[in-house]
Formats: C-alpha cells, structure tokens, sequence
C-alpha cells in the first residue's frame, strides 16, 4: 500500500487544507520541505490547568495533522514525504513537565505512518502561544524519490 493510500485508509482528508492567507504554510529548498508552525484549532488553554495530558495529545495530533496537509502542499503525494524533524511547543504551566508527552500526539500519527520510522524531535514548554492555542508544532520533511 503506498504512503497516499494509507493517508486515505487512516481517514486523514489530504487535501482539505485552509492555508492562512499572510503565510506560507510549506516552503521548499532542494530536498528538504519545512512547514510553519501549525496551532492546535480547537484546543486553547495552558497544559496543568486547562487541559490535561490527554487533551494536549489530541492538541497535538491536530498540528501533526495540519503539518502532513501543508507538505503535501508543496509535493502533492505524501509518498515523496518523510519526516525527519519536530519541534513540539506547548503552552504549558511553569510545573507542568509533560511536555514530551503531549507532543506524542503528533509523533504518534506519524508513526503510524511511517510504520514506526522514527524522526528528531524537540519538545518544550512556553509561558504563551499565539492565540492561547495549547501546541504549535513545525516541521521539516525530506522528498525522497
């Protein structure tokens, strides 16, 4: 089963994707696709007294959702995409350490993916993000032919 075929046997819409309208939501140099940051739309508030673990998972798989529509963007097939890299920011109490396991919510998606192909990762907690939003989550992605 190719990589496109899967996306559609996961149930994830590839194509239904509202880019901002002032941003790039992906850029390409050479071979390597970075995607903006994407928010968690639908999950405002801080992780440890807003939303719990759980939440802030859920949070985060809606960024690694947005992240896989973005690349896709740029390459139209997501089987020339690979993901090589994370960066998990989370809006998070200044005692909430967590933070790791809220960004599982995206690795999560992509290992299921990739057939659990791992990828770099960074995970940290910020005082605010825009908006409020839980998680924002960039990436980079490599094309492979």
């Amino acid at each position: 089963m190719s990589l496109d075929e899967k996306v559609k046997a996961m149930g994830i819409e590839i194509e239904d994707f509202s880019p901002s309208p002032t941003l790039a939501p992906a850029t390409r140099i050479g071979s390597t696709v970075y995607v903006s940051g994407h928010v968690s739309t639908g999950y405002v508030g801080k992780l440890g007294r807003d939303l719990d673990v759980e939440e802030g998972k859920k949070a985060a798989r809606v960024c690694a959702l947005d992240l896989l529509k973005a690349a896709y963007t740029v390459t139209g097939s997501v089987d020339k995409l690979r993901l090589r890299k994370l960066l998990g920011c989370v809006n998070s109490m200044p005692e909430f350490t967590d933070q790791h396991l809220v960004i599982n919510g995206a690795s999560e998606l992509f290992w299921e993916l990739y057939d659990g192909e791992k990828h770099a990762r960074s995970a940290l907690g910020f005082a605010s993000l825009p908006n409020g939003f839980a998680v924002e989550i960039e990436a980079m992605f490599e094309i492979v032919d």
